[in-house]
């Protein structure tokens, strides 16, 4: 089965040239922005929990928080410990609020940034666009 364009193509003889079209951005979607905002916001969540886990691991690997625990027992008393406010768990909750709240910014944010887009094709008349086929 061919198309009318394989058919059209067969036909001519020589060869075309790139066509060019320039098309005007005028409105995106609301709903779109949002739902893609919040995909990029969830992709960036994970990368947030990822990337602190890996940095409390090296971190505790490496004894840095032994070291800040003699460090503060050295001119205290020893009561305040930093390994008793950072521990895995810890670590990971306040990674997990972090990212939340990363969520919820990065989707409103995408959200007010199609309103405002909107708002300013109104003035501008939209973004051009161009395109070829090869």
């Amino acid at each position: 089965m061919s198309t009318v364009a394989d058919k059209l193509a067969k036909k001519s003889s020589h060869k075309t040239s790139a066509k060019q079209v320039r098309l005007r951005l005028v409105y995106v979607d609301f709903w779109s922005a949002v739902k893609l905002s919040f995909l990029a916001a969830i992709a960036i969540a994970v990368v947030t929990v990822v990337a602190f886990v890996m940095v409390y691991l090296v971190v505790q690997t490496t004894g840095l928080i032994d070291k800040a625990d003699e460090f503060f027992s050295s001119f205290s008393d020893g009561s305040i410990l930093l390994s008793d406010f950072v521990s895995f768990p810890q670590v990971l909750a306040f990674s997990a609020v972090v990212a939340i709240l990363n969520l919820v910014v990065f989707t409103v944010l995408g959200a007010v940034i199609a309103g405002i887009y909107n708002l300013a094709v109104k003035v501008t008349g939209g973004l051009l666009v161009g395109f070829t086929s090869n």
